[in-house]
């Protein structure tokens, strides 16, 4: 007997199917003892603003591994051109090899058109690479630069969409970076006043965000120059110990004291060199 397939519409709002689906899977995983399957969390604070003569990004330099700081001054600020940088935030190994192959691919491009490369050339080759992989490359970017059409900044997400923005900011201490730009970003700043700003965005985040901290780093992008400022600042000095704690021997009082001795059987020992011909 032939099934009668009936085309429905569609119903209307959101559809929970795969909640409903990612719900039910776990339920079943934790009755067979197993875990499931987490996403990795990381920390970074990456902001950048467009001032009355060009760009500034701002990156912390701490970098994490779980709940352990894995280094303490790594840069996040990475060079694409020479009038463009981008700020990475997600997973490091995934910025570090996706600003190389785009600013290889971007170079290749200045050299075949003989031009200085456009920000919107760069964002468009980070955009497409990102969407091609489906989010599971872990690179959320912030691009800067100044070209022939003036200044420019975008906010690259890992699924591969951008936003363009006159500030903006990403990672896990991003939402105390932007309260910051939000109450004090004017435009048309001058270079001194916008320095300040996304130092102190940045500072923002890494006083608020357990992933965030160490030094601050900025990159002015102008027409005519760029300044890589690294270390602009160090947010988090370390203390200096107030007090001495040496206490001289027998200051601690002794409640009992035993001796065991320990019988040794001596063998006999032979070295042999390795030959390393």
């Amino acid at each position: 007997m032939a099934a009668l397939a009936v085309h429905r519409e569609p119903a209307g709002g959101f559809s929970f199917q795969n909640c409903r689906r990612n719900a039910f899977i776990e339920a079943q995983l934790t009755k067979q003892g197993l875990k499931v399957i987490e996403a990795r969390k990381t920390g970074t604070t990456i902001a950048g603003v467009i001032f009355k003569d060009g760009v500034i990004l701002g990156a912390d330099t701490r970098a994490t591994e779980g709940m352990v700081v894995a280094d303490k001054n790594c840069s996040k600020i990475h060079y694409i051109a020479s009038n463009i940088y981008c700020c990475g935030a997600g997973t490091a190994a995934d910025t570090e090899m996706t600003t190389q192959l785009i600013s290889s691919n971007l170079e290749l491009h200045s050299l075949s058109t003989g031009r200085l490369a456009r920000v919107a050339t760069a964002n468009r080759m980070l955009k497409q690479m990102l969407f091609r992989y489906q989010g599971y490359i872990g690179a959320a970017l912030v691009l800067g630069g100044v070209d022939c059409t003036g200044p420019h900044l975008y906010s690259i997400y890992p699924h591969g969409s951008t936003d363009t923005l006159p500030y903006v900011t990403m990672g896990s201490g991003s939402l105390a970076s932007m309260a910051v730009f939000e109450d004090r970003y004017k435009p048309d700043m001058e270079e001194e006043d916008a320095k300040q700003l996304v130092k102190d965005a940045i500072a923002a985040g890494i006083f608020n965000d357990l992933g965030s901290g160490s030094n601050i780093d900025l990159c002015v992008i102008t027409k005519n120059k760029l300044d890589y400022l690294r270390p602009h600042d160090i947010a988090n000095k370390k203390g200096v110990r107030q007090g001495n704690y040496k206490y001289r021997r027998g200051a601690t009082g002794t409640l009992t004291e035993s001796v065991a001795p320990l019988e040794l059987e001596v063998v006999e020992e032979a070295v042999h060199t390795m030959d390393t011909s």
